[in-house]
């Protein structure tokens, strides 16, 4: 396995955040009018650079699993 990050409990748990978070905008994104809809993808979209950055700190197939 490859080197593990400094603040590598922090940026897990965010890691498992951003995630949950995406899985609930998803969620709403189905109940939304069409014309909310703009806003809604561009935070899931922010949220996913966020989880890349993430991804990248850390070694290939880290979170796999999550």
């Amino acid at each position: 396995m490859g080197k593990l990050p400094e603040k590598f409990p922090e940026y897990s748990i965010m890691y498992k955040t951003i995630t949950n978070q995406i899985k609930s905008l998803e969620k709403q994104r189905e109940q939304m009018p069409k014309n909310e809809l703009n806003e809604l993808n561009l935070k899931i979209q922010k949220y996913e650079n966020e989880l890349d950055k993430i991804r990248k700190m850390f070694p290939n197939s880290f979170f796999e699993d999550i």
